[in-house]
C-alpha cells in the first residue's frame, strides 16, 4: 500500500515513467511517507544510508555506473543541507543525481517548529532545476505538480548532465498508506531534434501519421518566412492551420485566421466534429481566450509543442511531446514523412470558417479598427496595443504582406506606444499603431521624443476607459468600483499631440472616420507624424459587439 498524498504519487509514478528506478533513502519522519511508497514498489531498488553527507555521494558512484539518473530522498531541516557537498560534486562532475526533500509546509517554516529551514532552492545555481511541488487539493495543483516533476526529471538530461531538486511539502498526518497503485501519469518526453542518433523518433512519426485530426497552432511570431513549394503542399494539406495577425505569415498555405469567431458561432455537434486530436504549436503567445479553452475544456487531445529551446510550455494542460528544434526545419523534416493521404479534417474547418460573415459594425472602436485595416497598406507595418485592440484587430483580414508587431510578452498595456515608436524610428515603412485610451495615456511619453519620424501614424481609440472590462463575463460592475476597475477618465491627446508636433485628426462619428480615415492612410508625403483620435462610447461599443456575437449564433 502507498501513501494517500497526491504529489508523492504522481513524483513516485513519474520516476518510473522515466526509468529512475535507484533510490537511495536517508531515515526520518517527513520523509517516511515517500520512503515507505518507494522501497514498497518492486520496480524500485532501494539503498539506505543514515548520514546524508556520505549519501549523496552513494548515490553519484551509483549513477556513475551506467551514466542513468539515481534519486536521493532525505526528511526536512538540516538533513537537506548535508547533501550540499555531494549535490556540488555532481553538478562540477555533470552526473544526473535526483535530490528528492520532504518539507514542511511553508506556513511552518521560521516559526521555531521543528527540523524547518527554506528549502525550495537551497542549492541555487548548483542544480539544474529546482521545484517546490504543491500540494494537491484540487485538479489544477495535480496538473502543475505533474508539469513541475516532468520538467524537472526532462533537466536531468537536457544540454548536459546535472542534478535537480524536487522539494515536496507534505502535511501531517503523515502515515496514511491507503493506496493500492500508483495513478496514471501523463509523462512529458523531449526530442531534442529529429535525429536518428539522439533518439529514435520512428514511433513519433507514426503516431503523428495515425491522427486523423491534426491541427497545427502558431502563435506570435516576429517575421515573415517564405517556405519552398516543394514542402507547401505536403505540409498544408494534413493540418488544420490556425494562426493569428500575430503569427505573421509563417505557414505554409493560407492560413484560418477567424477561427476565434468560429468557435463563439459553433454548436456543441460541430465543436466535437471540428476538435482535433492532436495538436502541434511553435510560436509565442496565442491571444484567443476561446481557442485555449476549446483545447483545453476537451479530454481527448494531444498536444505536441516545438521551440528551438525546448522548454516546457504546457499551455493546454495536455503537453506531451516537446521537440527541441528550430520549427521551420520541423515542418521540412516531416514533410517528407508525412503519409500520402489527404485527410477531411483541414477542409472541414475552411469550409466552416468561410460561411461566417465579414463584420459591418456601426460607428464604434471595432468599425475604427475595421476602417484602418481596409485601406492599410500592404506594405508596411502595423503595431497593435493589448487588451481590446489586439482582439478586435483580428476580426478583419488584412494583407499577409503586412508586418504585424505586440507586446504580448507579458501582455501589459504598458509600453505599446513607445515599442512602436522605436521601431518606426529605424523602418523606412509606414508604421500604424492601433492604441486603447488607457494604454496611450499610461505610455504617453513616447511622444516626448525629438526622434519621432513623420512615417508614424497612430489610430488612438478613446471611451473614455478600459472598454475590454465591460465584456468580461461575471463581473458585474456598479457603483464606485467601476470607475476604478475600468479606469474612467475625460482626456484627450489633442494638446499632447500638438505640443509634439504631429498633425492632429478629431473623429467623433462615422462621417469623420470615412472622411478622415483616406489622410491618415494614403498621406505617405506627409511632413509630420499623424495622430487619429476616434472617440465613442465604451457602453455602446460594449453592446455592438455583443449584439454582433449573438447574431453569429442565428
Amino acid at each position: 500500500m502507498y501513501t494517500n498524498k497526491k504529489s508523492i504519487l504522481q513524483l513516485i509514478a513519474l520516476l518510473q515513467k522515466h526509468e529512475i528506478t535507484k533510490v537511495v533513502l536517508c531515515p526520518g519522519s517527513r520523509n517516511a511517507p515517500i520512503v515507505h511508497s518507494l522501497s514498497t514498489h518492486p520496480d524500485f531498488s532501494c539503498y539506505g544510508a543514515t548520514d546524508e553527507r556520505s549519501a549523496g555521494y552513494l548515490a553519484i558512484g551509483l549513477a556513475l555506473h551506467g551514466g542513468k539518473p539515481v534519486a536521493i530522498c532525505c526528511t526536512s531541516g538540516s538533513a537537506l543541507a548535508n547533501l550540499h557537498p555531494a549535490v556540488s560534486e555532481a553538478f562540477y562532475q555533470k552526473v544526473p543525481i535526483v535530490v528528492i526533500s520532504a518539507d514542511r509546509p511553508a506556513s511552518w517554516i521560521g516559526q521555531m517548529d521543528g527540523q524547518t529551514l527554506p528549502q525550495p532552492h537551497i542549492f541555487k545555481t548548483l542544480v539544474k532545476m529546482s521545484v517546490n511541488l504543491p500540494e494537491i487539493n484540487r485538479e489544477e495543483d495535480e496538473w502543475y505538480c505533474n508539469r513541475l516533476i516532468n520538467e524537472a526529471l526532462l533537466e536531468l538530461n537536457h544540454h548536459g548532465k546535472g542534478p535537480v531538486h524536487i522539494n515536496v511539502p507534505i502535511s501531517d498526518p503523515l502515515f496514511q498508506f491507503t493506496e493500492e497503485h500508483l495513478p496514471e501519469v501523463r509523462l512529458i518526453t523531449r526530442y531534442q531534434g529529429l535525429n536518428i542518433y539522439d533518439r529514435n523518433y520512428k514511433e513519433l512519426i507514426d503516431k503523428l501519421n495515425n491522427y486523423p485530426k491534426k491541427m497545427m497552432i502558431v502563435g506570435q511570431m516576429n517575421l515573415i518566412y517564405l517556405f519552398e513549394k516543394k514542402y507547401t503542399k505536403s505540409l498544408y494539406k494534413h493540418f488544420a492551420w490556425l494562426t493569428e495577425h500575430l503569427s505573421n505569415r509563417t505557414i505554409p498555405g493560407q492560413a484560418i485566421k477567424n477561427f476565434d469567431m468560429a468557435l463563439y458561432a459553433m454548436d456543441d455537434e460541430t465543436k466535437e466534429k471540428l476538435s482535433p486530436d492532436l495538436v502541434i504549436t511553435y510560436g509565442g503567445h496565442i491571444v484567443s481566450k476561446r481557442l485555449k479553452q476549446f483545447i483545453r475544456n476537451n479530454p481527448n487531445i494531444e498536444h505536441w509543442h516545438v521551440s528551438a529551446d525546448g522548454e516546457v510550455i504546457d499551455l493546454f494542460g495536455k503537453l506531451t511531446t516537446v521537440i527541441e528544434m528550430d520549427p521551420f526545419e520541423f515542418l521540412e523534416k516531416i514533410s517528407t514523412l508525412l503519409d500520402s493521404k489527404t485527410p477531411q479534417y483541414p477542409l472541414l474547418w475552411e469550409n466552416y470558417c468561410k460561411q461566417l460573415p465579414t463584420p459591418d459594425f456601426a460607428y464604434s472602436e471595432m468599425s475604427a479598427i475595421g476602417s484602418l485595416l481596409k485601406q492599410i497598406s500592404p506594405n508596411s507595418v502595423l503595431h497593435i496595443a493589448n487588451s481590446s485592440p489586439v482582439r478586435y484587430a483580428e476580426l478583419y483580414n488584412f494583407p499577409d504582406t503586412i508586418e504585424v508587431c505586440c507586446n504580448r510578452g507579458t501582455s501589459g498595456i504598458e509600453g505599446s506606444l513607445s515599442t512602436a515608436v522605436g521601431y518606426a524610428l529605424s523602418s523606412e515603412k509606414i508604421n500604424y499603431v492601433i492604441i486603447g485610451d488607457l494604454s496611450f495615456f499610461y505610455d504617453m511619453n513616447a511622444l516626448w521624443n525629438n526622434h519621432i519620424k513623420s512615417n508614424l501614424r497612430i489610430l488612438l481609440l478613446n471611451n473614455g476607459g478600459g472598454e475590454i472590462f465591460n465584456t468580461l463575463p461575471g463581473l458585474e460592475m456598479s457603483g464606485t468600483s467601476h470607475k476604478f476597475i475600468t479606469g474612467v477618465h475625460n482626456t484627450s491627446a489633442e494638446g499632447w499631440a500638438l505640443e509634439c508636433n504631429f498633425t492632429y485628426i478629431k473623429v467623433e462619428n462615422a462621417t469623420d472616420l470615412e472622411n478622415n480615415m483616406e489622410l491618415f492612410t494614403h498621406n505617405e508625403a506627409s511632413e509630420k507624424p499623424i495622430l487619429m483620435e476616434v472617440f465613442t462610447n465604451k457602453n455602446k461599443d460594449a453592446r455592438i459587439l455583443k449584439d454582433f456575437y449573438h447574431s453569429l449564433k442565428k
